[in-house]
């Protein structure tokens, strides 16, 4: 029996200690990356203490779920800190430099609305930083130092990081200089509500307040990502943070330095993911693609001939696997840049090509919610519609209105009162007449797309006539 416990206790060392040895050591990564991390602090002059988010830095319109790196803690009354009268006010961020002349990275919200910002090398250095440019679509800012032979950081190619890679980020979280934490990639090509034309990197390192610009690395001592946002209910790290790929950061660092301002390729169109229902009534063998809901009028979209049901299934021979791998690929196109899609338009597969255009910032058009003429029409899916007025058909251009939701299928698709279908089975819906010719050869046992727009909002969704 003791010898059998003695097996067992050695196999248990034998074992961890293999586990150990296989496990990463960060230490000549940390060594040689770190002189190029630096610390940055900016100070805003306040005329006149308020106590609401934004004077400490932190948008009050942001997401409680998605929230930046922010250098302070919120300040309460009964904190010596609290704000009485006029005084500086001040964040803390991270960044790391690029070039040997004093080229520096950080996150856009570090920096904004500073009036002096201050970067602090990793020799204890204070030096006062420019704001050469910065994006807040990205969330990304370029500095500029007046220094010489300062030491820099490797960039590498976030393309080909791979998920459950290793990767270290070193930032100041709290104030606490060149900490490092580790993780691995848990995720790629990331959308958040903030910004969809960043694909995140997802990662499950520990990020916290202050690691925010910060530089993240894979194992060669690459620079991957910038550490940007965390997922959080508590306000601290919960296990999820996302960084933006340095291939979007230097891109976007060159259109800043170069001109000042930001172009994203824009394409026009709105879309939504392709479930497996949608892919049934659509006739794809599987769920992948965006499926095109509205195209915008005068868009690059429509000038193309792209069509409201169209799917998009490739851009420039690169798959889209999810709807939010196209705000993806087109934003980093470059306005004038030709783009071949590949698409699914009524069960057929063909390509079109399209002269992609620069991301406006125009609202998106808005339908009205005014009813039209009570023209009814009962049918076998349980509704009843009407035409649309003339200002809805100015602004959506065809369908009919939603007037009553009765038991069926329509109700079980989740059709409401007040919507306006447009397009049925891949066919055009422009007046009552056309929706009642489709709905009456609807084939049965199998779904159909539908779409709809709800409060200016269009989207699919199958409909099943059992």
């Amino acid at each position: 029996m003791r010898s059998f416990a003695r097996f067992l206790l050695l196999t248990s060392v034998f074992l961890a200690s293999s586990v150990w040895a296989s496990l990463p050591d960060f230490t000549d990564l940390v060594k040689e990356t770190s002189p190029a991390v630096v610390n940055i602090s900016t100070i805003k002059h306040a005329k006149q203490a308020s106590h609401s988010a934004q004077q400490y830095g932190m948008p009050d319109d942001m997401p409680e779920i998605f929230r930046h790196f922010f250098g302070r803690q919120f300040p309460s009354p009964n904190n010596p800190g609290f704000p009485r009268g006029q005084q500086d006010r001040s964040s803390l961020g991270s960044g790391f430099i690029v070039s040997k002349d004093g080229y520096i990275l950080t996150n856009n919200h570090v920096v904004q609305g500073a009036d002096e910002i201050i970067v602090r090398l990793n020799d204890r250095r204070e030096l006062e930083a420019t704001l050469i440019g910065a994006d807040e679509s990205s969330d990304l800012a370029v500095l500029k130092v007046d220094a010489d032979n300062l030491p820099t950081v490797e960039l590498g190619d976030s393309e080909a990081l791979e998920v459950g890679e290793w990767v270290v980020a070193i930032g100041s979280p709290f104030g606490f200089d060149y900490s490092v934490t580790a993780g691995i990639v848990s995720a790629k090509g990331r959308s958040l509500p903030s910004e969809n034309y960043v694909p995140f990197i997802q990662t499950d390192v520990a990020i916290n307040p202050g690691n925010s610009g910060g530089p993240l690395f894979n194992l060669e001592g690459e620079v991957v990502g910038i550490n940007s946002q965390i997922y959080t209910r508590s306000g601290g790290f919960m296990g999820v943070s996302f960084a933006i790929p340095i291939n979007v950061a230097l891109n976007v660092a060159e259109q800043l330095k170069t001109n000042g301002k930001v172009s994203r390729g824009w394409l026009g169109v709105v879309i939504q993911e392709v479930s497996k229902d949608l892919a049934e009534s659509f006739g794809l063998d599987r769920a992948a693609g965006a499926l095109v809901v509205q195209v915008l009028g005068g868009s690059p979209a429509e000038t193309s001939g792209l069509m409201s049901g169209d799917i998009i299934t490739k851009v420039n021979g690169k798959e889209v696997y999810m709807s939010s791998d196209l705000p993806h690929q087109i934003g980093r196109l470059s306005a004038g840049d030709k783009a071949k899609l590949d698409i699914v338009r009524s069960g057929k597969r063909k390509q079109i090509t399209v002269e992609i255009g620069d991301l406006p910032s125009a609202d998106d058009p808005q339908l009205s919610s005014n009813t039209g003429p009570a023209e009814r029409q009962s049918n076998r899916i349980g509704l009843v519609v009407s035409e649309l007025n003339d200002r809805q058909r100015n602004e959506e251009g065809n369908g009919v209105l939603v007037k009553e939701v009765r038991r069926g299928p329509a109700a079980m698709a989740g059709v409401t009162r007040g919507d306006v279908i447009s397009m049925i089975n891949g066919e055009m819906i422009r007046s009552v007449e056309d929706f009642a010719r489709v709905v009456k050869d609807l084939p049965e046992n199998r779904s159909v797309p539908m779409r709809i727009v709800r409060r200016g909002q269009a989207s699919f969704i199958p409909l099943r006539i059992e």
